[in-house]
């Protein structure tokens, strides 16, 4: 018997269901979200950086939302960067505007070579607060 449930954020499903994955699965109290990126609405990349990044903290956000769940849920964070020392700055920057104090969740960083044409991805797992 599955008791996982795919959730989608509002508007963007149809994306998903493109390239065939869940935005998010939770599964119990537990929130599994896919890799989230400097995406618009179409799916091109946001081509400056900085925006990139903020691009995916916003649908990051829009995920976490379609489960009940913000920032201050997530307890485990990956990151991919296709060119991590010359991106810190700017993910730094992004960063501490969602998580602006302790304490802060796990954090793994991954330089990578190849993201789909975006430079930045993020995915996280969050608990999914009681009330949801």
């Amino acid at each position: 018997m599955r008791t996982s449930e795919a959730l989608f954020p509002a508007g963007r499903q149809a994306l998903y269901e493109i390239n065939r994955y869940s935005a998010a699965i939770r599964s119990g109290d537990l929130l599994f979200v896919s890799g989230q990126v400097g995406s618009r609405s179409d799916g091109s990349p946001e081509p400056e950086f900085e925006a990139q990044v903020q691009r995916a903290f916003d649908n990051l956000a829009a995920v976490l939302k379609a489960a009940a769940c913000t920032f201050d849920d997530i307890v485990d964070v990956t990151t991919f960067h296709t060119d991590p020392e010359r991106q810190f700055e700017a993910v730094t920057a992004v960063r501490t505007k969602a998580f602006p104090q302790a304490p802060y969740p796990n954090w793994t960083a991954v330089g990578v070579t190849w993201l789909a044409g975006f430079d930045f991805e993020i995915k996280v797992i969050a608990r999914v607060p009681q009330a949801a």
